[in-house]
Order: C-alpha cells, then structure tokens, then sequence
C-alpha cells in the first residue's frame, strides 16, 4: 500500500499539531468535530465543543447537514445544500480536511462525514487517528468558545456508487449483488439487545453479516492496522475482491466498514444511508430476522 493512500485516510495527532503551526500547510487544513451521540448517550456535542475542542476546529452537525424533509434520521443532504453548509465551515475545494469526534471510543461519528465528503466528491479528507480522546491523552493543547470560519466557496458532486438505497438492499435479498455488512452489536443484530430508538426492534436485514464496528479499533481507540483489518473481514467471511455495502441503525457507525476496506485498498464500499431504522419501518414482517419479536402486522 501506497503511503499516500494511508495517509489520506488517517492522519495522528503528532502530524496535525505540526501542520496546523506551519503556516502554509496550516491554512489548507481544516479541521471539523463531528461528535454526535445517540439521544440515550445524553451528551449534547455543541455545547461540549464550545468548552473544548481541537484550536482553530469548526463543529460540523451531522443532524443539520442532512436531509431534513427526510423521516429518516439524518440522511444525505442535497448535494447543494452539502456545499453551502461546508463552504460555511470554510471548506474549500482547495482544503484538506480533517474529523475528529469527542466520543470514548477514538472514532465514533466522525467516519460518517469523512464518507459524506468522499460521497460528494471530495477526496483530499481525513480521520484523526484516536480522536480526541487521544489527542489530550497526549497532551496537545485544546481551545474554547464559538468557531468563527472565514467562509469558502465549495462545489459539489454526488457519487451515487457510494449510496445505496432501500430499493437495493431489497432487490440484494434476491440477487446477492453484494456483501451486506451491518455493525451494530451482536446482540442488536440478532435481535436479542434492545434498539437505542423508540419503536424500531432488533433484529437485522436477511443475508447480512455482522461485524460490530468496535472490532476496527484498539482498546486505546486508534483505527487497527490494515493487516488486522483484512484479517477482521476474513474472519466474518466478507470477501473484499467483491462488492461491499455497510449499514447500522442509521448510517453513521456504518462508515467504519468504508473505512476498515478503504485500509486495505478497497476503495468502493457504498452505505446503505436509510440503514436499519428505514428498513425496520419499511419492512414486511419476513424481512427482519430476530431472536427476539421481529415485526408483525
């Protein structure tokens, strides 16, 4: 593997406190906190983004950049819309930019806007390896307050090859076009663990396979090595010389697929954006396997 390739991907914190003192290369870096959380999580990102954050950090809301007419938790947004709202944070076509989240894992949330980015045609975007967690456990230096981003013009283009609809992973059941990959907790997955969500059962969608997005991070919450990672998908029977869709409950935690295979040169892992809260709701009752209650009529 190519350096280039691992170093667009994820970048530590050694490297970003360097470049964000080097002038030139400073300003060409943006950097976003995407923390996001569950509602049961009871943690709220912007207000703890005001207290702390990585100096010079902008907070990208995964819930405002989305698809609000959707009644699907944060879905893509328009592909305008995804430009005006990061041109606000001061994206540039010209940026390389950089996410981090807050989470207690290392990367949580911050996946999903690195794929958003890609999605819509940006490549030059990647992951800070450990997160903020790491990032103060190795005692570089934090800011406070409101960002204030000096705004950029940004253009964007969807790349439909990395989103995958209801209608597909529906059309999947019969065909077996590809790999469906869901990483919620095994016991979500088989329907034995409760739903973080107000009437969505457990349970998952037929032929998918599991892969709990934790197995792609250390216990100290740096992404694993992508030795380890191959070794990961083997193990759980996916087969990466083939087409891969991820999913979770609503598409964020699903991006840690696109990122383990991106490690290991597959680059083309699409997301099933409604995930499973689409699929659930949507679904007839034979199209949720559960241990559990499933869905009935």
């Amino acid at each position: 593997m190519s350096q280039q390739f691992l170093y667009r991907a994820l970048v530590s914190a050694k490297w970003l406190s360097e470049t964000i003192k080097s002038p030139q290369a400073g300003q060409a870096v943006k950097i976003l906190d995407a923390s996001w959380y569950l509602p049961k999580m009871k943690r709220d990102p912007r207000h703890e983004f005001e207290e702390r954050h990585i100096p010079g950090a902008a907070f990208f809301d995964i819930d405002l950049c989305s698809d609000r007419t959707s009644p699907y938790d944060h879905m893509l947004p328009s592909v305008d819309d995804f430009a005006e709202y990061v041109g606000k944070l001061g994206v540039g076509n010209d940026s390389h930019v950089v996410v981090y989240d807050a989470s207690d894992q290392g990367l949580f949330s911050a996946p999903r806007v690195w794929w958003m980015f890609r999605a819509f045609g940006h490549h030059a975007v990647s992951l800070l390896d450990g997160g903020l967690k790491n990032w103060q456990r190795e005692g570089y230096p934090l800011s406070s307050g409101k960002s204030r981003a000096v705004p950029a013009e940004f253009s964007a283009s969807l790349d439909k090859s990395l989103v995958k609809t209801h209608e597909d992973v529906e059309e999947n059941i019969e065909s077996h076009r590809f790999q469906l990959v869901d990483v919620r907790s095994a016991g979500r997955f088989r329907g034995t663990e409760a739903e973080p969500r107000e009437g969505i059962e457990p349970g998952h969608i037929p032929g998918s396979l599991n892969i709990p997005f934790l197995d792609f991070l250390t216990e100290a919450g740096f992404e694993k090595t992508p030795e380890a990672i191959r070794s990961l998908f083997q193990e759980k029977k996916v087969d990466l010389s083939k087409p891969v869709v991820a999913t979770c409950g609503s598409g964020v935690t699903a991006c840690h697929v696109v990122l383990g295979a991106y490690l290991c040169d597959k680059p083309d892992v699409a997301v099933y954006d409604g995930a499973w809260v689409e699929w659930y709701m949507r679904a007839r009752p034979g199209e949720v396997i559960s241990e559990g209650k499933g869905k009935t009529l």
